[in-house]
């Protein structure tokens, strides 16, 4: 069914081919064909344009169209027919940003012991097991997000927490952002999509004891809510000294 919403565009004069878009879309919606970037097919396309930081030549653009819906089970099996090769470290490349492709990498465990001993004492290995973590630039869809406990922290919460991979995001799957100078409502859609697709376990928001990241739990209850999602839900607060003020 046709109706008007944001899609992909792309600039086939300004497209050379490279292919650096195609990894950044989770759903498989553009592939590569006769030399330039194309839309697999309008259905695959969510239009939340996690592709769009990938072009070097400025050819990829959101635009409000008429277009055939968003099709999540249409996505999921054009995905389990599509080879899926594993995701890797992509190089750093002079003629693109590869702030949106998508890495998963193993991190050791850290203990029970580990994690209980003084910040001072604890092991500097770090507990992010995938990228990108902002949260206007996780797909929905991304495999990591897949049966994830997921940990949603304010922006400036890892620099006043010091054992904040330790306590918080060992286990986890982080998105962070900040709820006072980004878009809020965005940030509904997002975890919308997100406890619509990806089978979320449970949510752990961390924030900082000021009043403007009190937005950011309330974002999240939000979108869950949008989704119809039950999930358990905590909030930990965290003082401007790095000190667990209150645990909701």
């Amino acid at each position: 069914m046709k109706i008007k919403r944001k899609i992909i565009n792309i600039d086939e004069e300004k497209c050379d081919g490279c292919g650096q878009c195609v990894p950044s879309c989770a759903e498989g919606a553009i592939a590569i064909v006769d030399g330039k970037a194309r839309l697999a097919a309008e259905k695959y396309c969510d239009g939340l344009g996690a592709c769009l930081g990938e072009c070097p030549n400025d050819a990829l653009h959101i635009e409000e169209r008429e277009a055939d819906d968003f099709d999540e089970k249409a996505v999921e099996l054009h995905l389990k027919s599509a080879p899926t090769p594993p995701l890797k470290a992509a190089p750093v490349m002079a003629c693109g940003c590869p702030s949106t492709q998508m890495q998963s990498f193993a991190r050791p465990f850290t203990s029970c012991a580990e994690a209980n001993k003084p910040a001072s004492q604890q092991s500097s290995a770090s507990a992010l097991s995938h990228w990108p973590v902002q949260i206007k630039l996780v797909p929905p869809t991304a495999p990591f997000l897949r049966g994830a406990d997921l940990l949603v922290a304010a922006d400036c919460v890892p620099f006043a927490y010091p054992a904040f991979h330790s306590h918080f995001l060992q286990g986890k799957v982080l998105m962070v952002g900040c709820p006072k100078f980004d878009d809020a409502e965005a940030y509904i859609q997002k975890f919308t999509d997100v406890f619509k697709m990806s089978g979320v376990k449970s949510v752990t928001v961390v924030t900082m004891e000021v009043p403007c990241c009190q937005g950011l739990p309330v974002i999240v209850k939000r979108g869950m809510a949008a989704a119809n999602a039950d999930i358990p839900r905590s909030h930990i607060i965290v003082s401007l000294q790095g000190d667990i003020i209150r645990r909701e």
